[in-house]
């Protein structure tokens, strides 16, 4: 099959980095795969990908991707901006394409304009692809998505990428990093609203000797640095947008995820591939990921005393923490391995090219 994936931009964010391990994958099974982005990213770290042009819908970019859209079998939309722009271009025969769902429908979609707006553009699309079960029914739900036209397939990280480090492994990522070898949490996010990473501040300020890097960038960085001052200083390492995230998954004891809203956070597998425990709201897809008291702990969002506890609790039992980090990691990479979930693709990808056929 000729595949083209439509990504919305090059930032190194969750989907964007899904459809380079997809991509990959399969590319590995055959297929011939290239990428574009609708727009030119934003974060000082970027994939290297084609990119249409400086908006994502304008007619330009749109008329380019109609022309790439033809040239192509089959076109994944990797969410976001990528739902109108593929519904536009993709107008007529010999164009179809997947939606991948990446985020809360009924956050993007939540007035009753962006419903109908959603409802139109999904119409469009030959087949939706739900990250979990939960998210169908949100599709199902809020936006009317009849259940023949959709599929589950879950997200994914390559194995082979976060590997676990061992004790001597974590040492030196944790010296690579200029941190003490003291006990080390993890955030991986945007730093932004939905993200919630000042709960994860106020859950670390709250806790002595425990140190807490933040990777990622966004709207809120200046004022979160500042909290960090005031909640927990000296305890707090910001390392913005990283290319490889593998050398702070080696470097922490747990992860820590703090949102108000989620999909399905690849974060969460990435972390479990690498065989860390986590410590995770209780929102969206979450615990179809991280199961609670066997590979993590779920807590209730916005309550960063419930965070603390939990992170206290598992850097307090390092017994504890090790067999969730290895009951993470088998989990992960019997549900979330990419090319496991690259197979599931290609096969509804196949049909759906023969019944465009």
């Amino acid at each position: 099959m000729r595949i083209l994936q439509a990504i919305s931009d090059t930032d190194r964010r969750g989907a964007q980095m899904f459809s380079v391990y997809l991509g990959d994958a399969l590319a590995g099974l055959g297929h011939a795969v290239s990428t574009v982005a609708l727009a030119p990213g934003s974060l000082p770290a970027t994939l290297d990908v084609p990119v249409l042009d400086g908006n994502a819908i304008d007619r330009r970019a749109l008329r380019l991707l109609r022309r790439q859209m033809a040239e192509s079998d089959v076109t994944i939309a990797h969410g976001s901006s990528t739902l109108p722009a593929c519904a536009i271009a993709g107008l007529g025969p010999g164009r179809p394409f997947v939606y991948r769902q990446i985020s809360d429908p009924e956050v993007w979609s939540a007035t009753p304009l962006r419903r109908l707006r959603s409802r139109l553009a999904l119409s469009r699309a030959a087949h939706v692809v739900a990250l979990s079960a939960h998210n169908r029914a949100q599709l199902e739900r809020h936006l009317g998505l009849e259940p023949s036209r959709s599929t589950v397939i879950p997200n994914a990280v390559p194995s082979a990428l976060f590997a676990p480090a061992g004790a001597n492994g974590r040492e030196r990522a944790r010296q690579g990093l200029g941190l003490a070898d003291v006990p080390t949490v993890l955030f991986v996010g945007t730093l932004s609203w939905e993200k919630a990473p000042a709960v994860a501040l106020e859950a670390i300020g709250s806790l002595n000797a425990t140190h807490l890097v933040i990777a990622g960038d966004g709207p809120e960085r200046s004022d979160l640095e500042d909290l960090a001052q005031r909640v927990a200083p000296g305890r707090v390492t910001f390392v913005g947008t990283v290319a490889d995230a593998a050398g702070l998954y080696a470097a922490a004891d747990l992860l820590l995820l703090t949102s108000r809203t989620e999909a399905m956070p690849g974060v969460l597998i990435e972390a479990g591939m690498a065989g860390l425990p986590v410590v995770a709201a209780r929102v969206g897809a979450v615990p179809e990921i991280v199961e609670d008291e066997a590979t993590g702990l779920l807590v209730d969002s916005d309550r960063p005393a419930q965070f603390a506890a939990a992170v206290k609790r598992l850097l307090g039992t390092p017994d504890l923490a090790h067999q969730m980090g290895q009951n993470a990691r088998q989990r992960c990479h019997t549900q979330f391995e990419i090319h496991r979930v690259a197979a599931a693709w290609a096969q509804l990808l196949g049909r759906i090219c023969r019944a465009d056929a």
